[in-house]
Parts: C-alpha cells; sequence; structure tokens
C-alpha cells in the first residue's frame, strides 16, 4: 500500500501512548494496527506473498482503510489466495466475484488476479527466478537512509520498474511500479518507516518470520 502521504515534511508523530509513528498511523484504529503488526513485516509463503501483491493492486486509486476493512472477504472468495485455485476460475467463478459486493468489483482487477494467478503457476521452476515470491524478494533495492520525513518518501524506483517490465513480460497484470514499490514496503524489503518510529527496522528483527 501507498501508505506515506499526507502533509509534505511531516516526521513521527507521538501517540497517546507515548511511541512514534508514521503519521498516517498517528490515530488508534485498523491503520494504526496495521502499523503497528503487519506493514513492513516479512511474510514467507507463496499465497501469503500473492495476497500481498493482490491487495495492493485492489487498492489502486482507493484508500488502504478501505482495504483493510474488507480483507477478510477477499480471503474468503479468493479460496485464502491459494494459487492454485484461483488460476483454476471460471467464467461462472468470475462473476460471482463481480457480483460480491463485499469485496471490490473492480473487473479488471479480479481479471488480474486470476491472470497473475496463472502467471504465477507458469513461474514456477521458469528460468532464473524459480518462484514468483523468490523474483521479488531478489529485485527489491538496497536499503538506503531511513525517511525523515513524509517529503522523503518515494512512490517508486528503477527498481521497481524494472521489476514491473519483468512481471509484465511474465504474463502478470496490474503490477506497475508503484504498486510493486508498495509491495516491498509492505513486505519490509524496502523500509520506509520513518526515522525514529518505533517499528522502524522491524523487517531485520522478524526476517524469516512466518506471519
Amino acid at each position: 500500500m501507498s501508505e506515506g502521504g499526507g502533509p509534505e515534511g511531516v516526521g513521527v508523530l507521538v501517540g497517546e501512548d507515548g511511541l512514534a509513528r508514521c503519521p498516517w498511523a498517528a490515530e488508534p484504529g485498523e491503520m494504526r494496527d496495521y502499523h503497528d503488526t503487519e506493514w513492513g513485516v516479512p511474510v514467507v509463503g507463496e499465497s501469503a506473498l500473492f495476497e500481498r501483491l493482490t491487495l495492493e493492486a485492489f487498492q489502486s486509486g482507493l484508500s488502504w482503510a478501505t482495504i483493510l476493512r474488507k480483507r477478510p472477504a477477499f480471503r474468503e472468495v479468493f479460496d485464502g489466495f491459494d494459487v492454485d485455485r484461483i488460476a483454476s476460475y471460471d467464467g461462472a467463478k468470475r462473476d460471482a466475484l463481480l457480483a460480491d459486493a463485499r469485496i471490490v468489483r473492480n473487473r479488471a482487477k479480479v481479471d488480474a488476479t486470476i491472470t497473475n494467478a496463472r502467471a504465477t503457476v507458469a513461474l514456477r521452476g521458469a528460468g532464473p527466478e524459480g518462484s514468483l515470491e523468490s523474483l521479488i524478494r531478489a529485485s527489491a533495492p538496497v536499503p538506503g537512509p531511513a525517511p525523515v520525513t513524509t517529503t522523503d518518501l518515494v512512490p517508486s524506483s528503477p527498481e521497481s520498474l524494472a521489476l514491473s517490465k519483468l512481471l509484465k513480460k511474465r504474463g502478470f497484470s496490474f503490477v506497475g511500479p508503484t504498486t510493486l514499490y508498495a509491495l516491498w514496503e509492505a513486505l519490509g524489503l524496502v523500509d520506509t518507516h520513518l526515522a525514529g518510529c518505533h517499528r522502524r527496522g522491524i523487517a531485520a528483527l522478524t526476517a524469516g518470520t512466518d506471519t
């Protein structure tokens, strides 16, 4: 998700609990909970990574808070983001997804999810990448300095542009450079917790954790 946003030049904010956080997570609620427990924490496994890629694509043009509220329904209707099951969806299943008001009923994004599942299956063992998971991890940029304020945040990078082009060649869709950069942030492959945030560096502490 493109969490970093809001007014430029804003640094960490200290909450009523005394903890410093990125400004988008300053207030109690779902967004703070996500910031404090999930954002920037590595995940292990194809389904977990595919879920995050899919939700980042669905978030495009919407708020992440909307996606978080709908996430339980997304997990249900997309069969726990089991890639093989999604890859086998037929027209009837696609129509059912588009009729389900509990999720984002965007035809292009639903179609992209099915397309991307099939591309993920095809990617297994094909070429040096071997899997979607290894490709996404190997393509992440070298860590840079910690952003101090929201002005220091960027929506994409040359590396995310290169990965976008590679994935599109492999048959993926809705994988633009901004979506992929946000995915790296969510996975802790790019740490954009602001300097001073109590979650800064959490990816290194939780590397290898199966979440």
